[in-house]
């Protein structure tokens, strides 16, 4: 295995060839003063003097206060792109999640559309049971038919219990067979220490979540399915001439919240998942047991407003770039270039990013024939001791068998430099 070392990731900055070169004019020069050798001593010894009390001052990296003291039941701030934690409390809790629930419900009805199980445009008719269901409603009526999209709009803006039930219901038949569907989406997704038993969220024996699970799950909704996630920025929606507001005050509040969702039992307390992009950054805060509708969008956007400030995401290599060059033995080429397939992203405190390291090992010899994107390697980025993130290296191209005499070349190399 060889290690290549590389220096930290610094930004641009000049250099000796940067300098600007001046060109002395041509013609008569005016000649030299001739200081007398007392003055230059005196001189030279001031300019040693001043730079040997000059400090040398760095750029430090930006303190990182603790995050907000919020009066919640539990709480998590989530970067949305590498998943790393940046605040969090009793975020492993178990909670009742009220209509975070339908947050599951709506990814596995995603799920389906792109598989072509269901579409936006299938029409559903409404059953007895989706009608009485209780809590917040769309107000469907039994027997009507109403298009998937509709209900995936209700059930975001207006928290519809009933728009909910009927999507089960269409997709799978009874919420009984549904609520087995999730529970085996949960544990698919890595929601350790949830468990469901209902589709809305109305209070039920055996149906909790936590704060981190929830995190989990809006940050596979915003990567499985970038298409459907603009459903969770409507604010207002319209159906059976009722209009309903989504009760995500956020959405009004601050344009960088595009999502997701908001709920409440007497149980549970106020609860809202939230998600908002600024720049390239993309976070996802989680509160749970807020006391008000008001508590809720407070603390949520305290702590967004808290990670944005003091965090940053970095790209420290872009997918299908070459990170590095490696040797290839008994093929057609002697090197093949290694990259990653997804970009290496860190997310980190402000100021950070001059202390990142990259550690790129590659297991060698590389015998062809190299296929693409087979893994030959491992590169990661780390500051100090803790690795932030890690991709497979792999090879960005094809290396194809060599000729009978490249072979015999390299196999007599490879034996004498193994002896």
């Amino acid at each position: 295995m060889r290690r290549v070392t590389r220096p930290a990731l610094r930004g641009p900055g000049r250099g000796p060839r940067d300098a600007p070169h001046h060109t002395a004019p041509t013609g008569e020069r005016e000649p030299p003063v001739a200081y007398p050798a007392i003055i230059r001593l005196l001189l030279t010894l001031s300019i040693l003097s001043a730079a040997a009390l000059s400090p040398v001052v760095e750029a430090a990296p930006t303190p990182i206060p603790s995050p907000p003291q919020l009066a919640l039941h539990s709480y998590v701030l989530m970067d949305a792109t590498t998943g790393k934690i940046l605040a969090a409390h009793d975020a492993n809790t178990r909670e009742q999640p009220a209509s975070l629930t339908k947050m599951l419900t709506l990814y596995i009805a995603f799920q389906e559309i792109k598989a072509g199980q269901i579409h936006l445009d299938d029409e559903v008719t409404v059953s007895k049971k989706a009608w009485r269901t209780g809590g917040s409603r769309m107000f469907l009526q039994v027997g009507t038919k109403v298009p998937v999209k509709d209900l995936i709009q209700g059930i975001i803006v207006q928290s519809g219990n009933d728009a909910a039930v009927a999507l089960a219901q269409d997709v799978a038949g009874s919420t009984a067979t549904f609520v087995q569907m999730m529970n085996q989406t949960a544990a698919r997704l890595g929601m350790k220490s949830s468990h469901f038993a209902d589709v809305d969220g109305l209070p039920v024996p055996d149906h909790y979540s936590t704060a981190h699970d929830l995190a989990i799950l809006a940050r596979a909704l915003i990567r499985d399915f970038p298409e459907y996630y603009h459903y969770f920025k409507e604010k207002v929606y319209t159906y059976n001439h009722i209009k309903q507001y989504n009760r995500n005050r956020l959405l009004w509040r601050d344009p960088s919240v595009d999502g997701l969702k908001t709920g409440h039992t007497e149980e549970a307390g106020y609860c809202l998942v939230s998600s908002a992009k600024r720049g390239g950054m993309r976070l996802i805060a989680v509160v749970m047991g807020a006391k008000s509708d008001d508590g809720r969008t407070r603390d949520n956007e305290a702590l967004l407003n808290y990670g944005f400030r003091f965090f940053e995401t970095r790209v420290v290599y872009k997918a299908g770039r070459p990170i590095t060059q490696a040797r290839v033995w008994k093929g057609a080429a002697q090197s093949v270039p290694l990259g990653v397939a997804h970009d290496l992203k860190v997310t980190l405190p402000r100021g950070q990013a001059r202390e990142l390291r990259p550690d790129i090992q590659v297991h060698e010899p590389i015998l062809a024939p190299v296929t693409q994107g087979t893994p030959y390697g491992t590169v990661q980025a780390a500051v100090g001791k803790t690795v932030l993130a890690r991709e497979p290296l792999i090879a960005l191209r094809g290396v194809a068998v060599g000729s009978l005499w490249q072979r015999l070349k390299d196999d007599a190399l490879l034996y004498f430099n193994n002896d």
